[in-house]
Protein backbone atom coordinates (compact mmCIF):
# COMPACT_ATOMS: atom_id res chain seq x y z
CA UNK A 1 0.00 0.00 0.00
CA UNK A 2 1.53 3.53 -0.97
CA UNK A 3 2.09 5.67 1.86
CA UNK A 4 0.43 9.60 1.27
CA UNK A 5 3.45 10.85 3.25
CA UNK A 6 1.83 14.61 3.39
CA UNK A 7 -1.67 13.14 4.69
CA UNK A 8 0.33 11.12 7.46
CA UNK A 9 2.08 13.99 8.28
CA UNK A 10 -0.90 16.48 8.98
CA UNK A 11 -2.58 13.06 11.06
CA UNK A 12 0.38 13.26 13.54
CA UNK A 13 0.25 16.72 13.75
CA UNK A 14 -3.73 17.17 14.66
CA UNK A 15 -3.46 14.54 16.97
CA UNK A 16 -0.81 16.24 18.94
CA UNK A 17 -2.42 19.67 19.30
CA UNK A 18 -5.74 17.87 19.72
CA UNK A 19 -3.70 16.52 22.83
CA UNK A 20 -1.95 20.03 24.05
CA UNK A 21 -5.77 21.63 23.58
CA UNK A 22 -6.82 18.46 25.62
CA UNK A 23 -4.47 19.01 28.15
CA UNK A 24 -4.21 23.03 28.11
CA UNK A 25 -7.99 23.02 29.28
CA UNK A 26 -7.74 20.25 31.53
CA UNK A 27 -5.15 22.56 33.28
CA UNK A 28 -6.93 25.53 32.89
CA UNK A 29 -10.13 23.94 34.60
CA UNK A 30 -7.71 23.32 37.43
CA UNK A 31 -6.76 26.43 38.14
CA UNK A 32 -9.69 27.80 38.13
CA UNK A 33 -11.06 25.34 40.92
CA UNK A 34 -7.89 25.70 42.69
CA UNK A 35 -8.24 29.77 42.40
CA UNK A 36 -12.28 29.01 43.84
CA UNK A 37 -10.84 26.58 46.72
CA UNK A 38 -8.48 29.45 48.10
CA UNK A 39 -11.07 31.67 48.06
CA UNK A 40 -12.75 29.15 50.21
CA UNK A 41 -9.86 29.49 52.62
CA UNK A 42 -9.72 32.73 52.76
CA UNK A 43 -13.54 33.09 53.48
CA UNK A 44 -12.87 29.82 56.56
CA UNK A 45 -10.13 31.87 57.68
CA UNK A 46 -11.67 35.25 58.00
CA UNK A 47 -14.49 33.31 59.70
CA UNK A 48 -12.38 31.82 62.25
CA UNK A 49 -10.66 34.96 62.84
CA UNK A 50 -14.04 36.81 63.66
CA UNK A 51 -15.75 34.53 65.47
CA UNK A 52 -15.82 34.82 69.18
CA UNK A 53 -17.21 31.21 69.58
CA UNK A 54 -14.29 28.53 70.31
CA UNK A 55 -16.52 25.57 68.50
CA UNK A 56 -16.70 27.51 65.46
CA UNK A 57 -13.06 28.30 65.10
CA UNK A 58 -13.01 24.66 65.35
CA UNK A 59 -15.48 23.99 62.59
CA UNK A 60 -13.71 26.46 60.75
CA UNK A 61 -10.30 24.53 60.72
CA UNK A 62 -11.78 21.47 60.31
CA UNK A 63 -13.52 22.95 57.03
CA UNK A 64 -9.69 24.54 55.83
CA UNK A 65 -8.46 21.06 56.36
CA UNK A 66 -10.82 19.85 53.88
CA UNK A 67 -10.68 22.19 51.65
CA UNK A 68 -6.50 21.90 51.04
CA UNK A 69 -7.18 18.10 50.77
CA UNK A 70 -9.36 18.91 48.47
CA UNK A 71 -6.14 20.15 46.27
CA UNK A 72 -4.67 16.44 46.11
CA UNK A 73 -1.44 17.72 47.40
CA UNK A 74 0.50 14.83 49.15
CA UNK A 75 0.99 15.20 53.28
CA UNK A 76 2.87 13.35 55.60
CA UNK A 77 2.44 14.63 59.46
CA UNK A 78 5.58 12.72 61.40
CA UNK A 79 7.03 12.84 64.56
CA UNK A 80 9.87 11.83 66.78
CA UNK A 81 11.68 9.15 65.39
CA UNK A 82 10.22 10.18 62.00
CA UNK A 83 6.91 8.22 63.25
CA UNK A 84 4.18 8.38 60.83
CA UNK A 85 1.42 10.15 62.67
CA UNK A 86 -0.94 10.67 59.81
CA UNK A 87 -0.99 10.98 55.90
CA UNK A 88 -3.56 12.27 53.29
CA UNK A 89 -3.34 11.52 49.15
CA UNK A 90 -0.84 9.14 48.89
CA UNK A 91 -1.99 7.69 45.91
CA UNK A 92 -1.91 4.14 47.99
CA UNK A 93 -3.11 2.54 50.44
CA UNK A 94 -1.08 2.09 53.94
CA UNK A 95 -1.89 1.03 57.84
CA UNK A 96 -0.34 3.16 60.16
CA UNK A 97 -0.74 0.85 62.68
CA UNK A 98 1.47 -1.34 61.70
CA UNK A 99 5.13 -1.72 60.87
CA UNK A 100 4.94 -2.31 56.97
CA UNK A 101 2.65 0.95 56.87
CA UNK A 102 4.79 2.92 58.83
CA UNK A 103 7.83 1.57 56.17
CA UNK A 104 5.87 1.78 53.14
CA UNK A 105 5.30 5.50 53.90
CA UNK A 106 8.41 6.09 55.42
CA UNK A 107 9.90 5.25 52.18
CA UNK A 108 7.27 7.33 50.09
CA UNK A 109 9.06 10.23 52.79
CA UNK A 110 12.79 10.43 51.18
CA UNK A 111 11.11 10.27 47.73
CA UNK A 112 9.24 13.50 48.88
CA UNK A 113 12.12 15.17 50.88
CA UNK A 114 13.95 15.17 47.59
CA UNK A 115 11.97 17.41 46.12
CA UNK A 116 10.68 19.53 49.18
CA UNK A 117 12.36 20.17 52.51
CA UNK A 118 9.70 19.30 55.28
CA UNK A 119 7.83 22.09 57.30
CA UNK A 120 8.60 21.89 60.89
CA UNK A 121 11.20 21.50 63.43
CA UNK A 122 13.77 18.46 64.55
CA UNK A 123 11.96 18.12 67.68
CA UNK A 124 8.36 18.86 66.38
CA UNK A 125 5.89 17.31 64.21
CA UNK A 126 7.15 17.67 60.74
CA UNK A 127 4.67 18.22 57.10
CA UNK A 128 6.06 16.37 54.43
CA UNK A 129 4.26 17.58 50.77
CA UNK A 130 4.52 16.27 47.44
CA UNK A 131 3.57 18.34 44.49
CA UNK A 132 -0.63 17.95 43.16
CA UNK A 133 -0.65 15.56 40.30
CA UNK A 134 -1.84 18.71 38.03
CA UNK A 135 2.38 20.03 38.93
CA UNK A 136 2.93 16.15 38.56
CA UNK A 137 1.36 16.24 34.89
CA UNK A 138 2.82 19.66 34.19
CA UNK A 139 6.72 17.57 34.08
CA UNK A 140 5.57 15.90 31.16
CA UNK A 141 4.64 18.78 28.60
CA UNK A 142 8.46 19.52 27.88
CA UNK A 143 8.74 15.94 27.09
CA UNK A 144 5.65 15.85 25.48
CA UNK A 145 6.43 18.35 23.11
CA UNK A 146 10.02 17.72 22.59
CA UNK A 147 8.45 13.89 21.40
CA UNK A 148 5.72 14.98 19.38
CA UNK A 149 8.36 17.41 17.66
CA UNK A 150 11.21 14.41 17.30
CA UNK A 151 8.00 12.16 15.88
CA UNK A 152 7.28 15.03 13.69
CA UNK A 153 10.95 15.26 12.51
CA UNK A 154 11.58 11.44 12.22
CA UNK A 155 8.49 10.96 9.94
CA UNK A 156 9.10 14.31 7.99
CA UNK A 157 12.29 13.24 7.18
CA UNK A 158 11.56 9.66 6.15
CA UNK A 159 8.61 10.98 3.94
CA UNK A 160 11.56 13.30 2.27
CA UNK A 161 13.60 10.49 1.82
CA UNK A 162 11.24 8.22 0.66
CA UNK A 163 9.72 11.03 -1.53
CA UNK A 164 13.21 11.93 -3.04
CA UNK A 165 13.94 7.91 -3.44
CA UNK A 166 10.37 7.43 -5.42
CA UNK A 167 11.18 11.15 -7.63
CA UNK A 168 14.96 9.62 -8.35
CA UNK A 169 13.18 6.39 -9.52
CA UNK A 170 10.62 7.87 -11.03
CA UNK A 171 13.39 9.99 -13.31
CA UNK A 172 15.69 6.78 -13.63
CA UNK A 173 12.73 4.83 -14.85
CA UNK A 174 11.87 7.41 -17.00
CA UNK A 175 14.97 7.83 -18.55
CA UNK A 176 15.71 4.64 -18.95
CA UNK A 177 12.57 4.40 -20.97
CA UNK A 178 13.56 7.36 -23.00
CA UNK A 179 17.13 5.97 -23.67
CA UNK A 180 15.40 2.89 -24.77
CA UNK A 181 13.41 5.09 -27.47
CA UNK A 182 16.16 6.92 -28.79
CA UNK A 183 18.25 4.22 -28.99
CA UNK A 184 15.24 2.37 -31.19
CA UNK A 185 15.09 4.48 -34.20
CA UNK A 186 19.36 4.01 -35.32
CA UNK A 187 19.08 0.50 -34.16
CA UNK A 188 15.57 -0.01 -36.74
CA UNK A 189 17.53 2.03 -39.21
CA UNK A 190 20.73 -0.01 -38.79
CA UNK A 191 18.75 -3.24 -38.68
CA UNK A 192 16.86 -2.40 -42.15
CA UNK A 193 20.25 -1.48 -43.56
CA UNK A 194 21.52 -4.60 -43.22
CA UNK A 195 18.61 -6.24 -44.46
CA UNK A 196 18.97 -3.96 -47.70
CA UNK A 197 22.73 -5.31 -47.73
CA UNK A 198 21.94 -8.70 -47.71
CA UNK A 199 19.70 -8.11 -51.57
CA UNK A 200 21.35 -8.71 -54.41
CA UNK A 201 22.01 -5.01 -55.95
CA UNK A 202 19.75 -5.02 -58.93
CA UNK A 203 16.83 -5.98 -56.16
CA UNK A 204 17.53 -3.28 -53.93
CA UNK A 205 15.37 -0.14 -53.47
CA UNK A 206 16.44 2.97 -55.60
CA UNK A 207 19.19 0.16 -56.94
CA UNK A 208 21.02 1.37 -54.02
CA UNK A 209 24.81 1.09 -54.08
CA UNK A 210 27.12 -0.32 -51.27
CA UNK A 211 28.67 3.02 -50.80
CA UNK A 212 25.19 5.02 -50.22
CA UNK A 213 24.47 2.73 -47.45
CA UNK A 214 27.51 2.76 -45.60
CA UNK A 215 27.22 6.69 -45.85
CA UNK A 216 23.62 5.66 -44.25
CA UNK A 217 25.20 3.43 -41.85
CA UNK A 218 27.57 5.89 -40.88
CA UNK A 219 24.84 8.57 -39.87
CA UNK A 220 23.05 6.26 -37.77
CA UNK A 221 26.43 5.10 -35.79
CA UNK A 222 27.26 8.76 -34.99
CA UNK A 223 23.83 9.50 -33.67
CA UNK A 224 23.70 6.40 -31.62
CA UNK A 225 27.29 7.33 -30.34
CA UNK A 226 25.99 11.21 -29.75
CA UNK A 227 23.00 9.60 -27.75
CA UNK A 228 25.77 7.48 -25.62
CA UNK A 229 27.93 10.70 -24.97
CA UNK A 230 24.56 12.30 -23.71
CA UNK A 231 23.66 10.02 -21.52
CA UNK A 232 26.87 9.08 -20.25
CA UNK A 233 27.36 13.31 -19.22
CA UNK A 234 24.29 12.98 -17.73
CA UNK A 235 25.23 10.51 -15.54
CA UNK A 236 28.36 12.08 -14.05
CA UNK A 237 30.02 15.67 -13.17
CA UNK A 238 30.88 16.91 -16.66
CA UNK A 239 33.87 19.37 -17.26
CA UNK A 240 32.45 22.94 -17.98
CA UNK A 241 34.21 25.38 -20.14
CA UNK A 242 33.57 28.49 -21.90
CA UNK A 243 31.05 28.30 -24.30
CA UNK A 244 29.78 30.89 -27.19
CA UNK A 245 26.47 30.47 -26.66
CA UNK A 246 25.87 32.17 -29.90
CA UNK A 247 27.81 28.81 -31.32
CA UNK A 248 25.35 26.57 -29.40
CA UNK A 249 22.50 28.29 -30.96
CA UNK A 250 23.59 27.96 -34.46
CA UNK A 251 24.78 24.17 -34.10
CA UNK A 252 21.33 23.21 -32.46
CA UNK A 253 19.44 25.59 -35.74
CA UNK A 254 22.35 23.24 -37.98
CA UNK A 255 20.56 20.24 -36.30
CA UNK A 256 17.32 20.57 -35.99
CA UNK A 257 17.19 22.15 -39.83
CA UNK A 258 17.24 18.76 -41.45
CA UNK A 259 14.60 17.68 -38.58
CA UNK A 260 11.93 19.58 -38.34
CA UNK A 261 10.05 18.86 -41.61
CA UNK A 262 10.45 15.51 -40.39
CA UNK A 263 9.17 15.77 -37.04
CA UNK A 264 6.34 18.29 -38.07
CA UNK A 265 3.37 17.09 -39.93
CA UNK A 266 3.25 21.30 -41.02
CA UNK A 267 5.17 23.68 -42.35
CA UNK A 268 7.29 25.23 -38.96
CA UNK A 269 9.86 28.48 -39.33
CA UNK A 270 12.51 28.27 -36.94
CA UNK A 271 13.54 32.11 -35.78
CA UNK A 272 17.24 32.34 -34.43
CA UNK A 273 17.74 35.76 -32.82
CA UNK A 274 20.79 36.01 -31.09
CA UNK A 275 22.33 39.84 -30.34
CA UNK A 276 25.82 40.52 -31.74
CA UNK A 277 28.97 40.10 -28.89
CA UNK A 278 27.15 37.62 -26.38
CA UNK A 279 29.07 36.92 -23.39
CA UNK A 280 30.21 33.60 -22.67
CA UNK A 281 28.71 30.79 -20.62
CA UNK A 282 30.58 28.21 -18.20
CA UNK A 283 28.92 25.19 -19.43
CA UNK A 284 29.18 22.00 -21.77
CA UNK A 285 28.38 21.96 -24.86
CA UNK A 286 26.85 18.82 -25.84
CA UNK A 287 24.76 19.50 -22.52
CA UNK A 288 23.20 22.88 -23.17
CA UNK A 289 22.56 21.70 -26.80
CA UNK A 290 20.36 18.87 -25.78
CA UNK A 291 18.76 21.34 -23.11
CA UNK A 292 17.31 23.55 -25.69
CA UNK A 293 16.90 20.58 -27.98
CA UNK A 294 14.10 19.23 -25.62
CA UNK A 295 12.58 22.28 -25.07
CA UNK A 296 12.92 23.02 -28.98
CA UNK A 297 11.07 19.40 -29.85
CA UNK A 298 8.37 20.49 -26.92
CA UNK A 299 7.26 23.50 -28.82
CA UNK A 300 7.06 21.07 -32.09
CA UNK A 301 5.02 18.44 -30.19
CA UNK A 302 2.66 21.50 -29.40
CA UNK A 303 2.30 22.88 -33.01
CA UNK A 304 2.02 19.22 -34.76
CA UNK A 305 -0.53 19.12 -37.10
CA UNK A 306 -1.37 22.52 -37.25
CA UNK A 307 2.16 24.70 -38.27
CA UNK A 308 3.39 27.72 -36.68
CA UNK A 309 6.91 29.40 -35.65
CA UNK A 310 9.25 28.78 -33.12
CA UNK A 311 12.17 31.65 -31.94
CA UNK A 312 15.48 31.17 -30.08
CA UNK A 313 16.28 34.26 -28.60
CA UNK A 314 18.80 35.11 -26.75
CA UNK A 315 19.68 38.47 -24.78
CA UNK A 316 22.16 39.68 -21.87
CA UNK A 317 20.89 40.67 -18.44
CA UNK A 318 22.72 42.86 -16.53
CA UNK A 319 26.04 41.48 -17.38
CA UNK A 320 25.40 38.14 -14.90
CA UNK A 321 23.70 36.03 -16.98
CA UNK A 322 22.06 34.92 -20.21
CA UNK A 323 18.70 34.81 -20.76
CA UNK A 324 17.86 32.27 -23.44
CA UNK A 325 13.70 32.15 -24.53
CA UNK A 326 12.24 29.45 -26.21
CA UNK A 327 8.54 30.46 -27.49
CA UNK A 328 6.13 28.89 -29.87
CA UNK A 329 2.82 29.88 -31.35
CA UNK A 330 1.04 26.89 -29.84
CA UNK A 331 -2.02 26.67 -27.57
CA UNK A 332 0.11 26.92 -24.31
CA UNK A 333 0.59 24.52 -21.49
CA UNK A 334 -2.42 22.87 -19.82
CA UNK A 335 -3.03 24.90 -16.29
CA UNK A 336 -3.21 20.86 -14.91
CA UNK A 337 0.12 20.35 -15.77
CA UNK A 338 1.44 23.60 -15.49
CA UNK A 339 3.01 23.20 -11.93
CA UNK A 340 4.71 20.01 -12.49
CA UNK A 341 5.66 20.47 -16.19
CA UNK A 342 9.55 19.73 -14.73
CA UNK A 343 9.06 16.65 -13.47
CA UNK A 344 10.09 13.11 -14.52
CA UNK A 345 6.76 11.13 -16.28
CA UNK A 346 4.38 14.28 -17.01
CA UNK A 347 3.44 14.31 -20.45
CA UNK A 348 0.57 15.02 -22.28
CA UNK A 349 1.92 13.13 -25.49
CA UNK A 350 0.17 9.39 -25.63
CA UNK A 351 3.52 8.04 -26.52
CA UNK A 352 5.97 10.12 -24.56
CA UNK A 353 7.45 9.60 -21.15
CA UNK A 354 8.01 12.93 -20.45
CA UNK A 355 11.22 13.20 -19.62
CA UNK A 356 12.53 16.17 -22.05
CA UNK A 357 11.62 18.98 -20.12
CA UNK A 358 13.24 16.87 -16.59
CA UNK A 359 16.32 16.42 -18.17
CA UNK A 360 16.64 20.11 -19.52
CA UNK A 361 15.68 21.30 -16.05
CA UNK A 362 18.65 18.80 -14.96
CA UNK A 363 21.21 20.42 -17.21
CA UNK A 364 20.56 23.66 -16.52
CA UNK A 365 19.95 23.74 -12.99
CA UNK A 366 21.73 20.68 -11.44
CA UNK A 367 24.77 21.38 -13.80
CA UNK A 368 25.23 24.76 -14.89
CA UNK A 369 23.77 26.44 -12.18
CA UNK A 370 20.77 28.15 -14.25
CA UNK A 371 16.90 28.48 -13.95
CA UNK A 372 14.57 26.99 -16.64
CA UNK A 373 11.00 28.02 -16.39
CA UNK A 374 7.70 28.70 -18.17
CA UNK A 375 7.17 32.22 -18.70
CA UNK A 376 3.28 33.75 -18.26
CA UNK A 377 1.66 36.35 -19.86
CA UNK A 378 2.52 35.24 -23.53
CA UNK A 379 1.04 34.37 -26.35
CA UNK A 380 1.72 30.19 -26.94
CA UNK A 381 4.35 28.75 -24.71
CA UNK A 382 7.55 30.92 -23.70
CA UNK A 383 10.37 28.97 -21.74
CA UNK A 384 13.18 30.96 -20.40
CA UNK A 385 16.62 29.40 -19.65
CA UNK A 386 18.89 31.32 -17.67
CA UNK A 387 22.76 30.43 -17.44
CA UNK A 388 25.28 32.73 -15.43
CA UNK A 389 27.93 34.74 -17.47
CA UNK A 390 31.44 33.06 -17.47
CA UNK A 391 33.15 36.35 -16.55
CA UNK A 392 30.04 37.38 -13.93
Amino acid sequence: MKIKWPVALATVFLVQLGVFLLYTQFIARTLEENTERLSQIYHEVQSGITTMDQSATVEALFNLQGIILEFGVPLVLTGPGDTVLAAENLGFEADLDTREGQASVQAYLRRLDVEHVPVGGADLQNLHFGNTPEGQGLRWIPWLEAGGLLLTAIIGFVAIRYQRRAESEKAWTSMARELAHQLGTPLSSLAGWLEVLSLPVGERPGGLRDGEIAGSIGEDLERLERISHRFELIGREPVLESVSVLQVVSDLEHYLAARIPRLSRRGVDLVVDVAPGMPRVQGNHVLLIWALENVVKNALDALAGRGGKITIYAREIGGKWISLRIRDTGPGVDPEIRDKLFEPGVTTKSGGWGVGLALSRRIVEGVHRGRIELLEGFEGTTFQIRLPAADA
